[in-house]
């Protein structure tokens, strides 16, 4: 990593965690893997490596769901991860790559602009001009090289592309090779290639995937977390190694207030209080567990940089406002009646109701 980098990759992050489970490991190991499926379950649940180094938790939630992604990729079957915003898709699958086949970075993003040549391959025109179709001037993609290689590649969003593109990967997944027919060649897959692909049908103007496309995977659904306490303990993990990754100045820990942004989200989501008493009009975002930690990281950097050091009501505030009120009428509705009916009645709030009315 420079120091210019802005954001770290799983296998930098966690570079001497991988380095401890792969060094004595002696369980079988599926060729072209880094490590054996156990050692790659313990990277991502967390544990301890043969030499006693500590594995951090990259997931927590339910162990089956991931042993089963893990056997997945074991196999020559793809797998796909889908879930509502924020339950980790990403986070997992670039994880499972970086342990599986040492890079995270054989990448694809799909949108409604990508086109099959993102997934096939394309052509170096300065060379296809001077000497025609030929092997040097194929450019070729990650889903190309990964199959070359033996690796994995991620597909970021399948769904954000369109049909006919989706369909692109039924020959990849199905028959293990791509042709080039230009020149009557193929790239076929060595052993260990395989896709990991995430998705979720929340979001407004997703493609569904086809039968065709659906049958070469093997669909791993991740849940939001079950209960109040898993989200915070997500919550509370992931916004230190965020901030401490950028950087961020020192301030005290902010649990306590990390606590309450989540309890605010969980209840705006579900459309009630955690005790179930009360009913509460819900938001036209998702207020996700991934949103809840970009407002926790937000609000550190206003309170290392102009506040006192300390995750305070008016740190929150306008990152909060800035999460809730997606839609400047209905979120505002919302957000003012979760004010009033929960906020301004619930003891040791009273600073957030304050800092939040300001804003608004």
């Amino acid at each position: 990593m420079t120091e210019t980098q802005l954001r770290r990759s799983a296998e930098d992050i966690y570079q001497k965690e991988l380095e401890a489970l792969c060094k004595d490991d002696g369980r079988p190991r599926p060729v072209n893997w880094k490590m054996s499926p156990f050692a790659v379950l313990t990277f991502i649940l967390g544990g301890q490596a043969p030499d006693g180094t500590k594995i951090s938790s990259k997931y927590i939630g339910n162990r089956r769901l991931i042993e089963t992604a893990v056997a997945t990729l074991a196999t020559d079957r793809a797998l796909l991860l889908m879930g509502l915003p924020g339950t980790a898709k990403s986070w997992v699958s670039e994880n499972l790559a970086a342990a599986i086949s040492g890079s995270s970075k054989r990448l694809v993003q799909c949108t409604a602009g990508t086109d099959e040549n993102q997934l096939r391959y394309s052509w170096n025109y300065a060379l296809l001009l001077a000497k025609g179709p030929s092997p040097d001037a194929i450019v070729k993609t990650p889903v190309a090289r990964a199959m070359e290689d033996g690796t994995l590649v991620r597909l970021e969003e399948l769904t954000r592309m369109g049909s006919e593109t989706q369909d692109t990967l039924i020959t990849v997944l199905s028959e293990k090779t791509l042709p080039v027919p230009e020149l009557d060649i193929s790239f076929d897959a060595a052993r260990g290639f395989n896709v990991i692909a995430t998705a979720n049908n929340r979001d407004k103007g997703v493609n569904e995937l086809s039968s065709a496309l659906k049958r070469r995977f093997n669909v791993v659904v991740l849940p939001s977390p079950a209960t109040l306490d898993e989200e915070i303990r997500i919550v509370v993990k992931r916004v230190p190694e965020i901030g401490n990754s950028l950087t961020l100045p020192e301030i005290q820990s902010p649990d306590k207030e990390l606590a309450r942004i989540v309890t605010m989200f969980r209840e705006i989501r579900e459309g009630k209080t955690i005790n179930g008493k009360t009913k509460l009009k819900t938001s036209s975002g998702s207020l996700s567990t991934a949103e809840a930690i970009a407002v926790g990281v937000s609000a550190w950097s206003h309170a290392g940089h102009f506040g006192n050091g300390a995750v305070d009501a008016n740190a929150l505030a306008s990152n909060i406002v800035g999460a809730v009120v997606k839609d400047p009428v209905q979120d505002k509705i919302a957000l003012e009646e979760y004010l009033d009916v929960v906020m301004r009645t619930r003891s040791g709030w009273d600073d957030l109701y304050s800092a939040i009315r300001d804003v608004l």
